[in-house]
């Protein structure tokens, strides 16, 4: 008698499809950011999801907004090493208030060492600095799930006018979904938000800093310059490696 056997067998297909992203924003079209993100968590639509946060200057609605319907997702935060004190403290301020599931994540030891021993390489290479304390750290943790959530809202740039709730991650072949839940939301709506729910803000906030990053790379901006204008200034640079040139960070 002949057993039947089972074979395991590697899946090294991609997760999502281009068609799968079509297929949720057709499902989800003209439905309230409440109602399509409670559908997509409470129906495991994108798998295991991990939202990447800064803990910058709006970062609190949409980490409120995912905590309230699933406090368990993996919050990820790249702890550089490098952020402002009232970064961390904010950061500590709202994972004790919403209850998230904070997952920190660092640099590779061994790498800082042998490539920014002086701790300097952000003042002469800002692009290798990002790279080491953030590009891999983050594709790293990010291999382990399915989708991520981002913070990007198109009415901040033009590059960004026409940008769906779920879109396909094309910094790699793994087939990751990005979702965009903030996407359709205004100015208007971001502070209304933060009035409604009582929201602390990021402290730094009211001292001009409009984009929030690293203490070295990051300074305050004027009336009426870019909101981005202070990360990277006098460097031609406007992205840490982490998305491409025009696109919102995640949070």
């Amino acid at each position: 008698m002949n057993d039947a056997r089972a074979i395991d067998r590697l899946d090294t297909g991609s997760r999502f499809t281009e068609h799968d992203a079509i297929r949720l924003n057709r499902m989800f079209r003209g439905s309230e950011t409440e109602e399509w993100l409670g559908a997509v968590l409470e129906g495991n639509l994108a798998g295991d999801v991990a939202m990447v946060s800064s803990f910058g200057a709006e970062s609190a609605v949409l980490l409120h907004l995912v905590s309230r319907i699933d406090a368990s997702v993996p919050v990820l935060f790249l702890e550089t090493g490098k952020h402002f004190a009232e970064t961390l403290a904010y950061r500590d301020l709202l994972a004790e208030r919403f209850g998230l599931n904070l997952v920190n994540l660092y640099p590779d030891i061994e790498e800082l060492q042998a490539r920014d021993e002086s701790g300097l390489r952000w003042s002469y290479d800002p692009d290798g600095c990002c790279e080491l304390r953030k590009v891999r750290p983050l594709e790293k943790a990010l291999a382990r799930y399915d989708a991520s959530f981002t913070g990007r809202k198109a009415f901040q740039s033009s590059t960004r006018a026409n940008l769906p709730r779920f879109e396909l991650d094309t910094s790699d072949a793994q087939g990751r979904l990005k979702i965009n839940p903030l996407i359709d939301w205004d100015a208007e709506r971001i502070t209304a938000y933060f009035e409604e729910h009582d929201l602390p803000r990021h402290p730094l906030v009211e001292r001009g800093y409009a984009s929030i990053g690293c203490s070295p790379c990051t300074r305050a901006v004027a009336p009426g310059e870019d909101p981005r204008a202070g990360r990277w200034a006098g460097w031609d640079k406007v992205e840490c490696g982490i998305h491409k040139p025009g696109e919102e960070p995640f949070l």
